[in-house]
């Protein structure tokens, strides 16, 4: 900082226009060979502010960045809350693949907006916790078709969130058209264009095609790319003259057909280019990878529908003398190609398949079998693990049976059904397992043994431990300790503020407090650091903790809640969990069970309710009082600002739920 101090504090000059170089990023090339796409300032800025216009980012909103960099979505996930002063949030390295960690990170930091690939947004959309994301304002979604019933369920697991679909290549600045999701909806098109951006669907002459007609979707306007970097030829084949307005238009490949409402409905790939996983694949690179090995005589890959909304890669081989081996084959393009381009099976032919006029019958190309994949003498599961694993298994890759030898990836698995099955390991067997220990134990057997040996380290015995000195405190209670060093005011609070008519007995309330803090210890913790170590220390249970304000008037009562709402927290000294009863008149008041969030989650506060419910005379509170709707337009009419928020973002789940 003392340096930067030094420099001068004048404004850096502009040094780049609109016409020059943004970036270049590569995308698979259809002969082994990748293609830079290169787009310009104006494109970017184009698109970054379309997307300011459409979604309205805020100073209160929090952007998570999660794409690779390699891929164009990153530059909106960077640039777009850096442009209008909201938060950015990265997540950790390879964080993106894993559902378990976004869903912390969601909450932890209050995500309001992110991004999926559609295969990734149906494994989010199903983990443990996701309904708890209530943060989450937009999801934005692009890289794939987005199937109907995907979009709806995404919609009911996130009710308060929009469900945006996007569409565009990387030659054209990220995306080119834009569709809203609603409930129920037949299809999911890609939508209407973006602000100054032209789309056309043109027939093989180039000539527009009437409404509900298929044909080649071409882009024009200003988010049209330069084209590919020292790759002339290419550029010429895909960057075409516009002959509606001048200029340039790019041709995708993608085919596509207006709707009669004027939004446009995506029908697939032209060419064999693929889109696996939000990946976009030239197939023939594959091809072009395997030919070069030295027992492949004919090769062709092609991606199957193996389950509703899923492919996977199948590599058909003539072998040059005699049968390649697979494992021999699947470890050549692995040494030459990303994980995600290597096929996950290999079926191997006497000859190609052929029409009547000699050119190969992709039709007639059988689907894979198990001797496809390779699999060795079938031998059934021997053990408990064994056949819970197998049961996982063939659900997951939709086959018959599952053998001790067999493989995961040869079976057709990859890392989105790695990441599901490691969350069934976790519901089905309480084993916690990374996607990458699943593919560095890929058979049965193997990940059987793995589990057990895991089980074995991670179960001990348990034992009473005293609660009269410090005890470690745990990595998420360690993460908000942190966050709370860097936080103002009552932030993390979890408060929950209910409006109680009728006759009320508060006696038995205090007893029902008292009794609820003693069975959770967590409620009577407090945080604190000690030698530079986070430690937790519990509380006796107490006698008492109610606190009873007597207040007798609604103004006095709204007064005293805001005030109270707003309190900071003390990790250190607490309590982290501080009910307290505003008595407005004998048979009206206000039970505020204020609570900071190392103590408890939107999960817990449903079953804290409940319990507390059980615990006062053995009847509930929700028939005494709880009415949602009055209660929160009478806190709509006098908590503003900041605590309207903090409050009303909990009663909204429950009045939609």
């Amino acid at each position: 900082w003392a340096t930067i101090a030094q420099g001068s504090a004048a404004r850096l000059g502009r040094t780049a226009g609109p016409t020059d170089l943004a970036y270049v990023i590569f995308t698979s090339g259809s002969t082994g060979r990748p293609k830079g796409a290169m787009n310009e300032h104006r494109a970017v800025v184009n698109r970054l502010f379309w997307m300011q216009t459409a979604y309205r980012l805020d100073a209160t909103d929090v952007v998570l960045q999660k794409t690779p960099f390699s891929f164009d979505v990153s530059v909106w996930e960077l640039f777009w809350p850096l442009q209008v002063g909201a938060r950015l949030v990265m997540a950790r390295p390879e964080g993106h693949k894993d559902p378990t960690y976004l869903v912390d990170v969601i909450q932890a930091q209050q995500i309001t907006t992110l991004h999926f690939v559609p295969s990734m947004l149906a494994v989010f959309v199903e983990a443990k916790g996701v309904e708890a994301c209530t943060s989450i304002r937009r999801v934005v979604t692009s890289g794939e078709a987005l199937a109907p019933a995907l979009a709806d369920r995404c919609l009911a697991r996130l009710p308060a969130a929009g469900l945006f679909n996007l569409y565009g290549p990387t030659e054209a600045a990220i995306d080119v058209t834009h569709w809203t999701c609603r409930p129920g909806a037949r299809s999911v098109p890609i939508g209407r264009p973006i602000a100054n951006i032209e789309i056309y669907i043109l027939d093989a002459y180039r000539q527009p095609v009437p409404v509900g007609v298929a044909g080649e979707l071409y882009i024009g306007g200003v988010g049209v790319g330069r084209g590919y970097v020292n790759r002339p030829e290419l550029t010429a084949e895909r960057f075409v003259p516009d002959p509606f307005r001048g200029g340039r238009l790019y041709r995708t490949g993608d085919l596509a057909r207006w709707q009669a409402d004027g939004t446009i409905e995506y029908l697939g790939r032209i060419d064999h280019q693929v889109k696996i996983r939000g990946f976009r694949i030239e197939l023939g690179e594959i091809e072009a990878v395997l030919a070069g090995h030295a027992s492949v005589g004919e090769v062709v890959v092609l991606a199957r529908d193996e389950q509703a909304g899923d492919k996977r890669l199948v590599a058909y081989v003539v072998g040059r003398d005699g049968v390649p081996n697979v494992d021999a084959l699947r470890a050549h393009v692995a040494a030459m190609l990303p994980d995600y381009m290597v096929p996950s099976a290999f079926v191997m032919l006497d000859a190609m398949p052929v029409t009547p006029n000699g050119k190969l019958d992709r039709k007639a190309l059988p689907a894979p079998d198990q001797r496809a994949v390779g699999m060795r003498d079938f031998l059934a599961p021997r053990t408990e693990t064994e056949h819970l694993l197998a049961a996982i298994w063939c659900e997951l890759l939709d086959v018959e049976r599952v053998g001790v030898h067999d493989s995961f990836l040869k079976l057709g698995g990859h890392s989105l059904l790695a990441m599901q099955m490691a969350m069934r390991i976790r519901q089905t067997l309480n084993v916690a397992l990374t996607v990458r220990a699943v593919f560095e134990a890929p058979t049965l057997g193997g990940l059987a043994e793995l589990i057990g040996r895991t089980r074995t380290g991670e179960v001990a015995p348990l034992v009473p431990v005293a609660r009269d000195r410090e005890l470690p405190a745990s990595f998420g209670q360690q993460r908000f300790w942190v966050m709370a060093q860097l936080a103002e005011g009552a932030a993390y609070d979890m408060s929950q503020l209910v409006r109680l008519r009728g006759a009320l007995d508060t006696v038995a309330l205090a007893r029902a407090v008292d009794a609820l803090v003693a069975r959770h210890e967590v409620l009577r913790t407090t945080l604190a650091e000690v030698d530079e170590v986070v430690v937790q220390r519990i509380a006796p249970a107490p006698t008492n903790l109610l606190r009873i304000v007597e207040v007798r008037s609604l103004e006095a009562a709204r007064a005293y809640c805001q005030e109270l709402l707003a309190r900071p927290y003390d990790l250190a000294t607490g309590p982290l969990f501080a009910p307290e009863l505003v008595r407005i008149a004998d048979d009206e008041h206000v039970l505020v069970l204020r609570m900071h969030h190392v103590v408890g989650d939107e999960w817990s506060v449903d079953l804290m309710w409940a319990e507390l419910g059980a615990l006062y005379q053995g009847r509930a509170l929700a028939p005494l009082a709880v009415q949602y709707a009055d209660f929160a337009a009478w806190q709509r009419s006098w908590v503003a600002g900041e605590l309207l928020e903090q409050q009303l973002g909990y009663w909204r789940a429950r009045l939609t739920g």
